[in-house]
């Protein structure tokens, strides 16, 4: 079989091309806009062209002026659907480019069915808040992916896992949390595998096998060793990855649960931006572009995809293409079929295994047959810059906004945020609050009855939060 050819869409730092980059896979053109990540892209692929705007790939493909790929893939935003943003789903300009991906498709389409060539393979990633979303973003994508007129609505929730045999493409989709492909971060992501009536797209992203084993029987070490360094964090996983991970400790659970943090030679800080690439599976360092700021590091990473589900899913599209793959639908029991309105042609697998003969299951949950558990001491990085650190008056804070919210707290990054800021005084540490600017609203520094002179003077960390 010869490689794939691969377009990107919103590709941000390219997940995709670790893990197909050396699997039978070849990168015909990316599509985005972010300055960082584009600049990325330029740095590590400047031999694939990066096209820009999706919303003009449809017109260059009908066009001719760049290649029809066999396969296309594309998280579009998932701002509008995230439990982080939003949640406006299609009446969102952000949530409407899911329907803009679809075009992209059938304009790929066009041009490989006059070329007499398959339909385009499709992969789409999304947040899983895009299933409960109440415009139904979901059945207005799987209708128009699948080719029907009319949305597909099933009147509240879309189940976690499902398949659609459509009038012009077969569509499975399931949320799978990275958490069980070796990386130490629960990252529960919705993905869709689609493509023409030839291709099965069940047999990329279900599973028969046996129970999957439980990971995590035993409560792993959370205070470890590393080049001489004490190390300590406070969970043996992370939540999920976003956006602002490194940079916003206030008003998220990840703050207070102790996620976000690790404990230094008894200092406490912010997760590094190589500790977040390794969460995702990514190389180290992959983002450590000259001049790049930590925010953009940040950002990029926990806007992208956990590199080995990508890894997962791309080594079973290319089992099914060589017809190697187990052919799913024979296990799919009849009674899981829907009946929604004329919308006959779906299954939905929902949360639980599915008992077949013998002691084999079929698997559309979120945790594969074979989960393999992360060990979060491999993350560790022993060379966070100082700037990451969490002063005492950055600690009080966190307790105060505990406090003042009656929020529940990981017990031991309790004990850690106490003890690091009982070691200023309650005087120092107000002078430097009040040192600190709060927001657009706070008082000029002139106002404040402590100097900067004074606070100079003061034998502490750096203040900056």
């Amino acid at each position: 079989m010869s490689n794939i050819s691969v377009g990107s869409i919103c590709s941000g730092i390219e997940a995709a091309s670790i893990a197909w980059g050396n699997k039978s896979f070849d990168f015909s053109w990316f599509s985005e806009i972010s300055p960082f990540p584009s600049k990325l892209l330029s740095t590590k692929y400047p031999e694939i062209p990066n096209l820009g705007d999706m919303c003009e790939i449809p017109d260059r493909l009908v066009k001719g002026e760049i290649p029809a790929p066999d396969l296309i893939c594309g998280g579009t935003p998932c701002q509008a659907f995230s439990l982080a943003g939003w949640q406006k789903g299609l009446t969102d300009d952000r949530g409407n480019l899911t329907l803009k991906f679809v075009d992209i498709i059938n304009a790929n389409d066009r041009v490989r069915l006059d070329e007499k060539k398959n339909r385009t393979i499709v992969f789409w990633e999304n947040v899983e808040g895009v299933l409960r979303d109440k415009t139904n973003a979901f059945g207005c994508f799987l209708a128009s992916l699948a080719g029907y007129d009319a949305e597909i609505n099933i009147g509240g929730k879309w189940p976690q896992s499902g398949l659609i045999r459509g009038p012009i493409r077969n569509i499975a989709w399931r949320i799978i949390d990275a958490k069980y492909f070796g990386l130490p971060q629960q990252r529960k992501r919705l993905y869709v595998v689609a493509g023409g009536k030839d291709f099965n797209p069940e047999d990329v992203l279900f599973e028969v096998g046996p129970k999957p084993l439980t990971i995590s029987t035993k409560r792993q070490t959370l205070h470890f060793n590393v080049e001489g360094h004490s190390m300590e964090v406070f969970r043996s996983y992370t939540d999920c990855l976003y956006s602002a991970y490194g940079t916003k400790w206030n008003g998220n659970a990840a703050a207070y649960n102790g996620s976000l943090f690790v404990s230094q030679n008894g200092r406490l800080r912010r997760l590094t931006p190589l500790e977040c690439e390794r969460l995702m599976g990514f190389p180290d360092n992959y983002t450590d572009l000259p001049g790049a700021k930590l925010t953009s590091r940040y950002q990029a990473v926990g806007n992208s995809w956990a590199v080995p589900v990508i890894e997962w899913i791309g080594h079973r599209i290319l089992e099914t293409l060589s017809g190697n793959a187990t052919s799913i639908f024979q296990f799919i029991p009849e009674h899981l079929k829907g009946t929604y309105q004329e919308f006959n042609n779906i299954w939905f697998l929902g949360k639980e295994l599915i008992p077949l003969r013998g002691s084999n299951y079929l698997n559309g949950t979120t945790t594969p047959c074979n989960p393999v558990e992360g060990e979060i001491q491999s993350v560790l990085d022993t060379k966070p810059e100082e700037k990451l650190y969490i002063t005492p008056v950055g600690c009080k804070g966190i307790l105060r906004r505990k406090q003042e919210r009656g929020l529940k707290m990981n017990a031991r990054l309790e004990d850690v945020l106490l003890n690091i800021s009982s070691t200023w005084s309650d005087k120092d540490i107000e002078a430097v609050s009040r040192l600190q600017p709060r927001g657009k609203f706070s008082e000029s520094k002139n106002n404040n009855s402590t100097s900067e002179e004074q606070i100079a003077n003061l034998d502490l960390w750096d203040v900056k939060l």
